[in-house]
């Protein structure tokens, strides 16, 4: 599945792999999963993308994107959109599907490999456009739940499937555990060796 010689790209939808990997019961541990990754291939990038809600004075995700952002992520944001629907609840849209395909557009004449960790069909012409240039794919996302995170056009498209269920041991740790946002903390800690 990945080749030493490949040169690697990760794209991270970060409230999608926020829901899956909640929905599985466990949190991600970014150290790891740049570790992982990086021990499969050249990573060239490790993109994040997440929407943020502007008027916030603050805002829980506020720490892991500055940690993400010097810890080897390339984060990319934007304000979300806030409305109240016909029932009158607020809600709030940021999908970052637009801003994930230009830059995998963008990047994939440097790189062999493009692993996305999303379950968005609505990604599916992105996976296409990529293979027609060469590149092979791989989703990360789950059909470990009921109903699957990932939608099935986007898990058939892809050249490879990981199912975070089946990796959660390398690049997780439990709910209820603080993560370490510190970079000294664990600093020694190796690559995680990974056999998907």
């Amino acid at each position: 599945m990945f080749d030493p010689r490949e040169k690697l790209a990760l794209f991270i939808d970060g409230a999608n792999l926020y829901a899956t990997s909640k929905t599985l019961g466990f949190d991600i541990d970014y150290r790891n999963l740049l570790s992982v990754f990086c021990g499969k291939s050249y990573m060239l990038r490790a993109y994040y993308y997440t929407a943020l809600i502007e008027d916030q004075e603050y805002s829980s995700i506020r720490p892991l994107i500055d940690w993400l952002d010097y810890n080897g992520y390339q984060v990319v944001t934007k304000p979300a959109k806030e409305f109240t629907d016909s029932n009158g609840r607020k809600k709030v849209k940021g999908s970052m599907d637009i801003e994930l395909a230009v830059d995998a557009m963008e990047i994939a004449d440097s790189v062999d490999h493009i692993v996305i960790f999303s379950g968005d069909g609505d990604l599916r012409p992105l996976l296409q456009s990529l293979q027609r240039q060469g590149k092979k794919v791989s989703i990360v996302s789950t059909v470990s739940t009921q109903p699957p995170m990932v939608a099935d056009e986007l898990r058939r498209q892809a050249d490879n499937f990981i199912d975070l269920n089946a990796i959660k041991n390398k690049i997780g740790r439990p709910q209820n555990e603080r993560p370490a946002l510190h970079d000294d903390e664990n600093a020694d800690e190796p690559a995680l060796e990974a056999d998907f």
